[in-house]
C-alpha cells in the first residue's frame, strides 16, 4: 500500500496543465532567488535552482524546461549583484552565469530524455505490438478502476467479448501475415466505430474485449450490433472467410472482481460459439 501512494500522487500531479506546472516553477525560481539574496554572496544556492527547473521540465516539457533555465540563470546572476558580488573582472558575472545556464541546460535534457523513455516504455506495456489495442494487464487495470467508479456513481457499464470464429483457417490458408491483417484491421475498425472514451483490447491470440462505459445495455446493442456488422463488411470485402461471435453484458451491479467480471462475459461469448457461432448474446448482471 505505502509503495502505491506514490505512484498515485505523481499521477494526479500529471494532470495539471503545463501552463499551471510552467507558473508554479517561475515563482519557485523566483523564491529561491529571492532566498539567495537573503543569504548572501558567501553560500552557493545553485542546486536549489535546479527543483524547481526539474519540476518545469518533467511536468510542463523541455522547451519550458529551457525556459526555467534561461531565468534560473538570470535571478541567480541577479541575486549575486544585488547581494554585492564583486569580481576583479565585470566579464567573471557573464562566465558565471553561463556556466550555471550551461549546468542547467545538462540537466534538463537528461531528464526531458529520461521522461520520453518511460513515457515510451509506459505506453509500451498498455499497447499490444501486433494491433494497437489496449493490453492486457493494462486492461484489467482499467477495469478495476471502472468497478471502483461503479461504486461511487452506479453508472451502468457494459462489455463485450469478441472470438473471430474459423480464425486459425486464415492462418493455415493464407497465412500469419495475412491472420495478422485480420486481427489489425479488426481494432481499426473498432476504434473507429467507437467514442474515444470506449476501449478495444486483445485478451488472446485472436479474442478481444469492447469496454463501454456508462453505457446502457439498449445502446450497447446498437453499437455492438453495427459493429459486428462491419466486422463482417470488413471481412467480405477482402474475402477472409471469418465471422465473430459476441457476448454482451451490461451490469447495473458491479462484480467482486475483474477476473470474474471478465469470466461471466467469456462464458456469454462461449454460448454464441456452442450455438452456431456468427451472433451476439446479450445479458444483464444485476448481483
Amino acid at each position: 500500500m505505502k509503495a502505491r501512494i506514490p505512484i498515485t500522487v505523481i499521477a494526479s500531479l500529471e494532470n495539471w496543465s503545463k501552463p499551471t506546472w510552467a507558473m508554479i516553477g517561475f515563482f519557485l525560481i523566483a523564491v529561491v532567488g529571492f532566498l539567495d539574496f537573503l543569504t548572501g554572496y558567501e553560500i552557493s544556492f545553485s542546486l536549489f535552482y535546479l527543483i524547481p527547473i526539474s519540476l518545469v521540465v518533467w511536468f510542463a516539457g523541455r522547451r519550458l524546461g529551457i525556459t526555467a533555465s534561461i531565468v534560473g540563470a538570470m535571478i541567480e546572476l541577479m541575486a549575486d549583484i544585488l547581494s554585492g558580488v564583486r569580481y576583479s573582472q565585470p566579464a567573471f558575472f557573464l562566465w558565471n552565469t553561463a556556466f550555471r545556464f550551461g549546468f542547467y541546460i545538462i540537466v534538463t535534457l537528461l531528464l526531458a530524455r529520461l521522461k520520453q523513455a518511460l513515457e515510451h516504455e509506459r505506453n509500451l506495456s498498455r499497447t499490444d505490438y501486433l494491433t494497437g489495442a489496449t493490453s492486457t494487464g493494462f486492461f484489467y487495470n482499467l477495469l478495476q478502476m471502472e468497478i471502483d467508479h461503479f461504486h461511487r456513481y452506479e453508472h451502468p457499464f457494459t462489455l463485450a467479448y469478441v472470438d473471430i470464429d474459423n480464425f486459425k483457417t486464415i492462418n493455415d490458408r493464407f497465412g500469419h501475415t495475412t491472420g495478422d491483417m485480420v486481427l489489425r484491421t479488426v481494432v481499426t475498425y473498432a476504434r473507429n466505430g467507437l467514442r474515444k472514451t470506449d476501449i478495444v483490447a486483445r485478451l488472446g491470440g485472436d479474442e478481444f474485449a469492447i469496454f463501454l462505459p456508462e453505457t446502457d445495455q439498449k445502446t450497447a446493442r446498437i453499437v455492438i450490433s453495427k459493429i459486428q456488422q462491419g466486422f463482417l463488411d470488413k471481412m467480405r470485402e477482402r474475402n477472409w472467410p471469418v465471422t465473430f461471435s459476441i457476448g454482451l453484458m451490461t451490469f447495473i451491479t458491479a462484480p467482486a472482481s475483474t477476473n470474474e467480471l471478465v469470466k461471466m462475459v467469456d462464458d456469454l461469448m462461449y454460448t454464441v460459439k456452442n450455438n452456431g457461432k456468427n451472433a451476439i448474446s446479450y445479458s444483464v448482471y444485476a448481483g
